[in-house]
């Protein structure tokens, strides 16, 4: 890769992540009392909104383990290392297929893809956004027990829709016709989307029902040399759970190896 194209994926990570201005982030204040409210309510007639200075960590945000106000991801610079790595490798691999990300949020991850495919002048290859854009599922503890009293989908900010994703994806001139969004749940739109052949799959689907679906659907489409990066191993026991059911039920055997504690990666081989 020449010098221009590492410093526009080094500058990517920095705004998909906004270390570059992470110490300035702001968060609007919520009050609680009716007096505060009032006053609140009476300074957004004019156009002011109180907010106060988010606590910033670098090493949080490197490491994915913060909840960024502005930032398009909140997967940290060191899963972004690791889908650069895992992209660069099965393009030098020549490795077909494309890549994937089952849980988007506000579309970092995959815009990050989407960046690494133009700075090294790939066409060939496309870019599938599959989210339900309405946030997590109710879990079905009769069918998926591990799920029992999750309550991701109680989390409105996990709610991002497929507008602002596209509308993400265009601030950094990368919303083109490499770039398809599948919206629904996975269940719905994984058995049936066109995709011929995959290079990478990227799971971020926190429940154990969202990971089994996706890699149900995804795995089989995975050429060998290719590569499975699972988000959530080791912040969601109900994924990792989900993993390890359908890496013994197929037999899957190759090393899964960390990332940064959290997420961990491994790559096909047969």
């Amino acid at each position: 890769m020449n010098s221009e194209a590492s410093l526009y994926l080094e500058l990517m990570k920095k705004c998909l992540t906004n270390t570059i201005y992470g110490d300035s982030e702001l968060t609007p204040v919520s009050p609680s009392s009716y007096r505060r409210r009032m006053v609140t309510r009476i300074l957004g007639h004019s156009g002011i909104t109180l907010a106060r200075r988010i606590l910033y960590s670098h090493e949080k945000r490197e490491q994915g383990l913060d909840w960024p106000p502005y930032a398009h991801t909140m997967i940290g610079l060191k899963r972004l290392d690791n889908i650069q790595y895992c992209v660069e490798q099965l393009l030098k691999d020549k490795v077909p297929g494309d890549l994937i990300e089952a849980g988007v949020w506000r579309g970092g991850a995959t815009i990050f893809m989407r960046a690494i495919l133009k700075a090294y002048g790939v066409q060939d290859r496309i870019v599938w956004v599959a989210d339900s854009f309405e946030g997590l599922p109710i879990p079905n503890p009769t069918k998926y027990p591990e799920d029992r009293g999750d309550l991701h989908y109680t989390e409105a900010r996990l709610a991002v829709s497929v507008e602002t994703v596209k509308g993400n994806f265009a601030r950094y001139d990368l919303l083109d016709n490499q770039v398809r969004f599948l919206k629904g749940w996975f269940s719905d739109t994984l058995p049936h989307a066109d995709i011929e052949q995959l290079a990478l799959i990227r799971l971020d689907g926190d429940m154990y029902e969202s990971t089994m679906d996706a890699i149900n659907s995804l795995y089989p489409k995975l050429g060998i040399g290719g590569y499975v990066i699972v988000d959530d191993w080791g912040a969601v026991v109900a994924c990792r759970r989900a993993i390890e059911d359908y890496r013994l039920k197929y037999r899957i055997t190759e090393a899964i190896r960390s990332i940064d504690g959290t997420g961990v990666y491994w790559k096909r081989e047969s």
